[in-house]
């Protein structure tokens, strides 16, 4: 058993998704998104780096001393993986560490819109899941991977920086391929995944232009392909695919995302004031005709009322859910307001409404 294996106890004990371990600092775990201290020593460089290089592969370390910061997962058998981040900081090595449950849950178990699981029968185009770090991509992205795998038969092909969730093949065959270790990056994968008969493909970060080119060609080639971005709503979910591309080509992409885009889930965490735990407030954003349309013709800004009158399609706004969840007792009215896009609207709901400079 490895030294920090400890801490990855207590963080299952305690209900905790992240371990921070941070030279010249006690270790801390974040609760339902603050962060907690936990009374140890200060860690040192050397010894925390002797902790941290007890778990990590040899070309992993390599890697990290090369160039500071270097991502990989670990797994402990019957506990849980980890989603490892070590880097390099002011006062010597540091590392976070996101656990990933074992156990895959479903879009019912998370609460999550029934218009939510129907994405995983979409016979092709472009789903995307987008949010800030933390805010519960990976889970949503799961639950749907997951509902395809046992309601379909075909061939999923996921390529993540690190695999994250764990899907055995029940209807599909499913085949995980890590950035790093088994490809070279997510272009190399998303290009030969187009030769490896897939019919859903899932890129676990579309970070640059060729890996967001490969995804939209892919979705308009026949294929499912979900993706994430982190983007805190749809319209710029929809505005950040195609700024990535040069001025030149940005009128192409219009056309080819307004044919392909399927559905936009944008989602943001919250802790509950109810119980312990937390949810989902989801924006969801369905493309119909009319969206195309605005796609197309470069009027993404009417993307929200688009939303609003689509409520029969299963849309809805992410200031809408996230009103329903304060209404519902489940949230707390001043974190509302801190994550709602209008804040106008939730300022009735607090006791003592701030100031806000950035209204100004």
């Amino acid at each position: 058993m490895a030294k920090i294996d400890a801490f990855f106890q207590l963080m299952n004990e305690q209900g905790a998704s992240d371990l921070h371990l941070v030279t010249g600092q006690q270790p801390a775990i974040r609760i339902r998104g603050e962060i907690e201290r936990i009374k140890y020593d200060l860690l040192d460089n050397d010894g925390l780096k002797a902790m941290l290089y007890e778990i990590a592969p040899e070309h992993k370390i390599k890697q990290f001393e090369e160039t500071g910061d270097v991502d990989f997962a670990y797994e402990i058998p019957g506990l849980a993986r980890y989603r490892a981040n070590f880097f390099m900081q002011k006062w010597g090595c540091a590392a976070v560490f996101r656990e990933i449950p074992s156990n895959i849950l479903t879009a019912e178990q998370l609460g999550l819109p029934a218009v939510v699981s129907k994405l995983a029968s979409l016979p092709r185009g472009l789903v995307l899941v987008t949010g800030p770090t933390g805010s519960g991509k990976s889970t949503t992205l799961a639950a749907i991977i997951d509902q395809a795998n046992r309601t379909r038969k075909d061939h999923i092909i996921t390529v993540e920086d690190p695999i994250e969730f764990v899907h055995k093949s029940q209807q599909c065959i499913v085949n995980h391929r890590e950035v790093g270790v088994h490809t070279k990056s997510f272009s190399s994968a998303l290009r030969g995944a187009l030769r490896e008969d897939p019919d859903i493909i899932l890129v676990g970060e579309m970070r640059d232009l060729e890996t967001i080119r490969l995804a939209v060609e892919a979705a308009s080639t026949g294929h499912l392909v979900f993706g994430t971005l982190h983007t805190t709503s749809a319209a710029k979910t929809v505005d950040r695919v195609i700024e990535v591309f040069p001025a030149s080509e940005q009128a192409q992409i219009r056309s080819t995302l307004a044919d392909g885009l399927r559905a936009v889930v944008a989602q943001v965490l919250f802790k509950r004031i109810d119980k312990k735990g937390r949810c989902a407030a989801l924006e969801i954003l369905i493309a119909t005709s009319a969206v195309r349309n605005l796609i197309r013709e470069a009027k993404t800004f009417q993307i929200p009322s688009m939303i609003q009158t689509g409520k029969k399609y299963g849309m809805q706004l992410l200031d809408d859910a996230i009103y329903e969840l304060v209404n519902k007792g489940w949230i707390d009215p001043d974190e509302a307001y801190a994550k709602a896009n209008d804040k106008t609207r939730f300022r009735p709901l607090l006791k003592k409404p701030p100031a806000d400079f950035t209204d100004a």
